[in-house]
């Protein structure tokens, strides 16, 4: 009887060495958790890498202040014009185009019209102050002068301001000018701008020139 208590004696101190060893671990174990989370959770997140500039695709056609809204002094007198604007409205920016360019647009809008397209404008004339906030929008956005003069012509040179140019809004229509257009004498100029069109008189017999691959191949942008 006696041997047996010592015996149970040992087993219980065993035991309770076992529970102690293994209670001691877990608290380890936890601890080193716990260390690695706080870690994890307060680990710097990797920066996030902007997208480098590219050319907008026919998809992303620009509407009137799409490098930045434009304050609210400017009005469109200045050459804003709303969503849905055509060629035959009669909004700053239409009407002080340059006539021969106005002519050959709504001409060109007359005849697509019996396919079911519309002639849209994106922009037309603009004001020296519209074209000089697009240009600052511009800087902003792009970061430098020089890749901002890639999209956005200053006041002095731009063939907006002198209402040489204009921006076709929709889709259809500029599909439809790029077979159709040079027989009106309308002819795109840059291949980052899909959607810029001025009147080129020698297009109906000599065809469109070839395009600028950006207004900073432009020589009128060096004036």
């Amino acid at each position: 009887m006696h041997h047996t208590s010592a015996m149970r004696r040992t087993t219980l101190l065993i035991l309770a060495c076992v529970a102690a060893v293994v209670a001691a671990a877990s608290a380890i174990v936890g601890s080193l958790i716990g260390q690695t989370a706080s870690s994890a959770a307060s680990a710097p997140s990797p920066p996030s890498v902007a997208p480098a500039s590219r050319a907008p695709s026919l998809g992303e056609l620009p509407r009137e202040g799409a490098l930045g809204q434009p304050p609210g002094a400017l009005t469109e007198a200045d050459g804003i014009l709303p969503d849905g604007a055509t060629v035959f409205d009669d909004y700053p920016a239409v009407g002080n185009l340059d006539p021969a360019l106005l002519h050959a647009l709504r001409d060109a809008a007359t005849d697509a019209a019996d396919a079911g397209i519309e002639f849209e404008l994106s922009s037309g004339w603009r004001s020296p102050a519209y074209q000089d906030q697009l240009l600052r929008d511009a800087v902003l956005q792009y970061g430098s002068e020089a890749e901002a003069a890639r999209w956005v012509a200053t006041a002095a040179t731009s063939a907006h301001v002198s209402g040489d140019a204009v921006d076709i809004g929709s889709l259809d229509a500029i599909e439809w000018l790029g077979g159709n257009g040079a027989q009106y004498g309308l002819c795109p100029t840059y291949d980052n701008e899909p959607w810029h069109y001025e009147l080129r008189l020698e297009a109906p017999t000599l065809g469109c020139p070839p395009t600028y691959t950006d207004p900073t191949q432009d020589p009128r942008m060096r004036r």
